[in-house]
């Protein structure tokens, strides 16, 4: 009977002290949450997510720790309560406590990443765990590969974010993580190529083909090796993807500023004086409209806040 009432009181300190933990939690008052939780967790070990938001507490902590010493043992700490809440939640049934486990594996992999604990072994295993949660998640994929990567084995990298195309061939994300790695490794053509699959996906998203055409002004604009007459159809091939950008969004802002921008770029190479002046003209069009799109946007904006105001009052 004794024991029983000691396990019940235990139980509500716990859950007392968890709910004050998830009020320090959401002022980001990360240190006070984190002995919140340390004292929940110590009362009634069963609370599952506190394991997870007191990883992520040390997590945050170790953002703003100068000293270096510190700041690795706030990761240590907090890799250490990922870990447990991945084991704890995974074996939940409860929606939020998966979600949850989820994170705790993605978080815990960057922990183990070059910025933080540098770690490759750990940040290999907890990928490849990430996989086994959940096979069908992109995210999981480009975690491994990004370990990858960081170790210098770039083939191994490539193979694991095609897997991650071919398991889940109509996530965007797949298809801008290949793109990226072969930026990454100088291979434009593949870059580009896999951008343009992307947006074969997806031919109604005007930002699929924003972001063909910010790769291509990229390349024609940083790579001083290229040729003239290269740039120029790199360009050429840019504007052909802006405009289809444009023309599924015609106020798609970043579309109309990277018009601008080639447009421009494609003046410097434009040998002919007055064909030049009119390319000049139109981009600065351009940047002006998008310019005062902007400034109507945030109009509007701050017009919905005062109309929201008052609804409330």
């Amino acid at each position: 009977m004794a024991s029983s009432q000691i396990s019940t009181s235990a139980q509500l300190r716990g859950a007392t002290s968890f709910a004050q933990g998830n009020d320090a939690y959401r002022r980001q008052a990360y240190a006070e949450a984190a002995a919140l939780y340390e004292a929940a967790i110590q009362d009634d070990p069963a609370l599952r997510q506190a394991y997870f938001f007191l990883a992520n507490c040390y997590d945050n902590l170790a953002n703003v720790r100068n000293d270096d010493a510190a700041r690795t043992g706030a990761l240590t700490r907090a890799a250490h309560y990922y870990l447990i809440a991945a084991d704890t939640l995974t074996a939940s049934a409860a929606p939020e406590d998966a979600k949850l486990a989820r994170l705790a594996l993605e978080y815990l992999a960057g922990i183990y990443g070059p910025r933080k604990l540098n770690d490759p072994e750990k940040a290999r295993a907890t990928a490849e765990r990430m996989i086994a949660f959940d096979p069908t998640n992109v995210g999981s994929y480009a975690a491994l590969a990004t370990s990858y990567e960081n170790a210098g084995e770039y083939d191994a990298a490539e193979r694991t974010l095609l897997l991650a195309k071919q398991v889940n061939p109509l996530d965007p994300i797949a298809y801008m993580q290949l793109a990226g790695f072969y930026n990454r490794q100088g291979q434009f053509e593949k870059t580009i190529a896999t951008l343009e699959e992307r947006a074969s996906i997806e031919p109604a998203n005007p930002e699929a083909f924003y972001m063909i055409a910010t790769y291509f002004w990229d390349k024609a604009y940083r790579d001083f090796k290229l040729s003239n007459a290269t740039k120029h159809e790199l360009v050429v091939k840019g504007l052909e993807s802006v405009e289809r950008a444009l023309q599924l969004k015609p106020d798609y802002v970043e579309a109309l500023v990277y018009k601008s921008l080639l447009l421009r770029l494609q003046a410097n190479l434009e040998p002919d004086p007055g064909r030049q002046q009119e390319l000049l003209r139109e981009a600065n069009e351009l940047r002006d409209r998008a310019q005062w799109l902007r400034q109507n946007k945030r109009r509007g904006s701050g017009a919905d806040r005062d109309d929201a105001a008052m609804k409330g009052h």
